[in-house]
């Protein structure tokens, strides 16, 4: 017998269906309360309210867990790669070995992008934001693939595009950064793996011998496989709640770029590395910030510490610091921002207040060192994040439409002012 849960408004009892998921969170199901009793829900921000049903991640913040599709990150970040990841997101198992042969051989067809995105990103100024300028050349796409557009969704068509924004979606990036560095383009190549050909058009030059670094390569891997999706996060529901009004694939993604950009969300790694270099030009004492962070009344903030839903540990920050820690010491780098990272890090972790607070570093502090190790460009981390969260996000759409879910459409409480009269202009 199914559970329910009674709710007394205004006198009369309500009943409400208890859903429960494979994981054992609990769910009540208000979708006919307000037919039921005029009443609905306030949830500012909905930090508390399940906008849909999901197979495709869990997380349980509390005790630090992630899964895709009910295998643990640690597995895949040690045993899978990228693309393996983003088969089993959106097709809903890990691929055979024939399987994802053709899934590899699909996209690497899709790395050229048509010669007029060249000129459309040499339009755009050098120092524009990259997420803006990124987010209209996919939402471009349909202009010239009439075949992503919504009119063509067809399972097919919908697989097709998938593979497009996956094998265009790092060429775009790559030129994107080459452009900002005012260095010449750098062609894809269909012998490389997914990460070393993304490597390789980032930091080879046209003309010049360059050797891929496999160690680069493994821990761009990881981060992509760590960053590929997390639930119904501010990005991932946009891309859902756009593809809701039937907007095709790249128009939703778009979208998902754009609440991407914000500093609350994928801006964080960016801000970790901004936090740091104004360490460094206030002197570079670690103390002192870590005294500022625990001081209440301390507008400072340490970035990269702790994590909105975990609670205890970020599980992708342990993967990322092994990474981490291998990238510094292959390529050697001798900066002093990286040093003061290291040094707040270590710091912190043996701070009883840090660590009676569970506020640990998470991974957006691992992966903007990385970054910077690297040496990218401040702005362009939060590119890399929507590089990883791709597969996530086209999984979720393609979730959303095949589960037949209606347009969204959240509700609100007015509370502005009533029953005002209109007065002529000349008399206000």
């Amino acid at each position: 017998m199914s559970k329910e849960a009674e709710l007394i408004v205004d006198g009369k009892s309500i009943k409400l269906p208890v859903i429960e998921g494979t994981e054992h969170e609990k769910a009540l199901d208000i979708a006919a309360l307000r037919a039921q009793s005029g009443y609905t829900t306030l949830d500012i921000g909905y930090k508390n309210t399940g906008a849909t049903q999901s197979a495709i991640t869990f997380l349980d913040g509390e005790l630090g867990i992630l899964h895709y599709r009910g295998y643990s990150i640690e597995q895949l970040a040690e045993k899978s790669d990228f693309l393996e990841v983003s088969y089993l997101l959106i097709f809903g198992e890990l691929p055979t070995k024939a399987q994802y042969d053709e899934f590899a051989k699909e996209i690497a067809a899709e790395y050229t992008v048509p010669e007029a995105f060249k000129a459309i990103i040499k339009a755009t100024p050098k120092d524009a934001h990259p997420m803006g300028v990124l987010s209209g050349l996919i939402s471009m796409l349909t202009s010239f693939y009439p075949e992503t557009t919504e009119e063509n969704a067809s399972p097919a068509n919908v697989r097709k595009t998938i593979v497009k924004l996956l094998g265009k979606l790092p060429t775009l990036s790559a030129w994107l950064y080459k452009y900002s560095l005012g260095q010449e383009f750098v062609e894809p190549r269909k012998d490389l793996d997914y990460c070393s050909n993304f490597v390789n058009m980032m930091f080879s030059e046209n003309g010049k011998a360059y050797s891929i670094n496999p160690v680069m390569v493994d821990a761009i891997n990881k981060l992509l496989i760590l960053h590929a999706d997390h639930e119904q996060n501010c990005s991932t529901s946009t891309v859902r709640i756009v593809g809701s009004a039937h907007a095709s694939i790249p128009s939703s993604i778009s979208a998902g770029i754009s609440a991407l950009w914000g500093p609350l969300h994928g801006g964080a790694n960016q801000a970790v590395i901004e936090m740091l270099e104004a360490i460094q030009n206030d002197g570079g004492d670690t103390k002192k910030f870590l005294a500022k962070a625990k001081d209440k009344n301390d507008t400072f903030r340490l970035m990269g510490f702790g994590h909105r839903v975990y609670k205890n540990f970020d599980p992708r920050a342990k993967i990322i610091k092994i990474a981490c820690d291998e990238i510094l010491k292959n390529l050697n780098v001798n900066d002093p921002v990286l040093a003061i990272a290291k040094g707040l890090e270590e710091e912190a972790l043996s701070d009883q207040y840090f660590v009676d607070r569970k506020l640990y570093p998470n991974v957006d502090f691992y992966s903007g060192i990385i970054y910077k190790a690297l040496g990218l460009k401040a702005e362009f981390f939060t590119v890399m994040f929507a590089l990883g969260r791709l597969p996530g996000w086209t999984a979720q759409w393609k979730e959303m439409r095949e589960s037949g879910e209606p347009i969204g459409r959240p509700r609100q409480i007015y509370i502005g002012k009533v029953d005002r009269q209109y007065v002529d202009i000349n008399n206000r």
